[in-house]
């Protein structure tokens, strides 16, 4: 069984290749991006990958899924990213349950709108409504919840069903403005 200094080294190490890849996705979004459309027929592949990494890191992943919509069709892109971004959710869950004495449950909590604050994080209505409330987000409800110890099968459910939603909504959002600038463009050539 590993000693408490071995595990002290390895979250160091851990910490510090977080810290590296957050920087370097932070300032590098326009590679992430290209890196994606070049990767022609992979790019599923790709993007199921980068879901993930992205977890820990600010930056969304809605323009992943845009990319998607707009090169695979809505259909590849709602699995794609319902499938993506479940992975991202469970890795911000076990984010979560390292980092709970950080993330102080109650106090961020408080801030919720529309009452959240009132249900308890393991409530299936805080797991569900938290998640699409804009400005949380999805990676904040995730965090809280592996830092409140929800049961992990009450989490992945929820986590499921929103996300699926979600993919959803954007993809065939999405999908109809593409279509509107398309007959845009057609009606106003330039």
């Amino acid at each position: 069984m590993p000693d408490k200094k071995d595990n002290k080294t390895w979250v160091i190490i851990g910490i510090v290749i977080l810290v590296t890849a957050v920087y370097f996705l932070a300032k590098h979004q326009e590679f992430i991006s290209s890196v994606l459309v070049r990767s022609g027929p992979l790019a599923p592949i790709v993007a199921l990958l980068l879901y993930p990494l992205l977890a820990g890191t600010p930056i969304t992943t809605d323009p992943l899924t845009l990319i998607m919509v707009a090169t695979y069709g809505p259909l590849t892109a709602v699995f794609v990213a319902w499938i993506g971004n479940n992975m991202a959710a469970t890795v911000e869950y076990y984010l979560g349950t390292k980092l709970n004495e950080v993330a102080n449950i109650e106090k961020n909590k408080q801030k919720m709108p529309f009452g959240l604050a009132k249900l308890k994080v393991d409530s299936v209505g805080f797991l569900i409504f938290g998640r699409m409330i804009p400005g949380y987000g999805s990676k904040i409800i995730s965090i809280l919840a592996g830092s409140g110890k929800v049961p992990l099968k009450r989490y992945l459910w929820t986590t499921a069903l929103t996300n699926f939603l979600g993919a959803l909504t954007l993809a065939y959002g999405w999908l109809g403005i593409l279509g509107i600038l398309k007959n845009l463009l057609k009606a106003f050539p330039f």
